[in-house]
């Protein structure tokens, strides 16, 4: 079942979903030939309704996207890219299970929570 809470991002769209920002933003960096790619955006999609309304959790397809990948250095998939007020604050390369991600979330949110 599709999740119609992440936000497709492309490099024509990357400066006002990501870096304009008014809040956290998770980037999923994927590709169609990555197997794991696709199991972690499923869980991605379920825990973008978790944290509805504190970040927003986009999916970018690298091999469509090349520029934002190469200026972010993206290198292997799936790699995630947290940014707050336009400026990546950590990052996560590789497959994770959901609890790991799940508390990289909590992470990325926190400053805006307790605020």
């Amino acid at each position: 079942m599709p999740d119609d809470t992440l936000i497709t991002i492309t490099d024509a769209t990357f400066d006002e979903l990501v870096l304009r920002a008014r809040q956290p933003v998770v980037v999923d960096f994927w590709a169609t030939w990555c197997p794991p790619c696709g199991p972690m955006t499923r869980v991605l999609g379920e825990l973008a309704g978790e944290f509805r309304g504190q970040l927003l959790i986009g999916t970018l397809d690298a091999d469509e996207n090349p520029v934002t990948t190469r200026n972010h250095r993206v290198l292997a998939m799936p790699t995630l890219l947290f940014f707050r007020d336009g400026v990546v604050t950590s990052s996560v390369v590789g497959a994770r299970p959901k609890s790991v991600l799940r508390a990289a979330l909590r992470s990325a949110v926190t400053p805006y929570v307790n605020s």
